[in-house]
């Protein structure tokens, strides 16, 4: 498969995103603890900018003794891509939607080739 350069190492910021358009189709490249993230910039919902929107850590309800509800915390080892235009979350590992994994991101294979950082399309 051909390979589309994205970027040299450490060029993209911890939780950035640098966008690559091939033959028209966008893909958004995510840079996330030491680890590169490549997707379809294509929200399933209704084609929404998904790697666009926010990268936020699950939010997690923590429930006490007979169910009181203790409040919320976050599982920052569960980070999502939310869609800027309706909020769909996918968790940023294999971009899926976090509740119906039916409903997916496109994910591109990246590809590490000395300090440069590629994309498989």
């Amino acid at each position: 498969m051909p390979q589309v350069r994205v970027c040299k190492a450490g060029e993209i910021a911890d939780g950035g995103t640098r966008l690559v358009a091939v033959d028209g189709v966008e893909i958004g490249v995510i840079f996330h603890r030491g680890a590169y993230y490549a997707y379809r910039n294509r929200c399933p919902h209704q084609g929404g900018p998904a790697c666009e929107g926010l990268k936020m850590p699950q939010v997690v309800e923590k429930i006490g003794d007979k169910g009181v509800h203790l409040g919320q915390d976050f599982d920052e080892n569960d980070m999502h891509i939310v869609c800027p235009w309706h909020g769909w979350e996918f968790h940023l590992i294999d971009g899926c939607h976090v509740i119906d994994r039916r409903h997916r991101l496109k994910k591109y294979e990246v590809i590490k080739q000395g300090d440069e950082i590629y994309v498989s399309v």
